[in-house]
């Protein structure tokens, strides 16, 4: 079974990087990657505190759903930022830059 995303799926958009390191898909956030990670964080911290039902269970379900919170936010915006890369989202800012970068070299 091939499970490359990209034998299945064609990228609608200029590809930049079609297997994009790690370093460089979190080097490629911006602004709004970071805008929704924080927010997706502040909400489940939210959301945890007023989960806990009674008083001593409020801390603790507070750091868990921040925990949960800060990794769902950091698996979207990632997710988002290599989609960029890969072609599957609008990419024009990505593109303009890396082809700045190639002729400046």
């Amino acid at each position: 079974m091939n499970t490359d995303i990209t034998a299945s799926a064609k990228p609608e958009y200029p590809v930049i990087d079609r297997n994009p390191a790690f370093t460089k898909v979190v080097g490629n956030f911006n602004t709004l990657d970071y805008c929704r990670f924080i927010t997706l964080t502040g909400v489940s911290v939210t959301v945890g505190y007023l989960s806990g039902i009674k008083p001593g269970l409020k801390g603790p379900s507070m750091v868990t759903g921040g925990l949960i919170g800060l990794m769902g936010g950091f698996m979207y915006a990632y997710q988002n930022s290599a989609g960029r890369l890969m072609g599957f989202f609008a990419n024009e800012g990505e593109v303009a830059r890396y082809q700045k970068r190639d002729f400046s070299s």
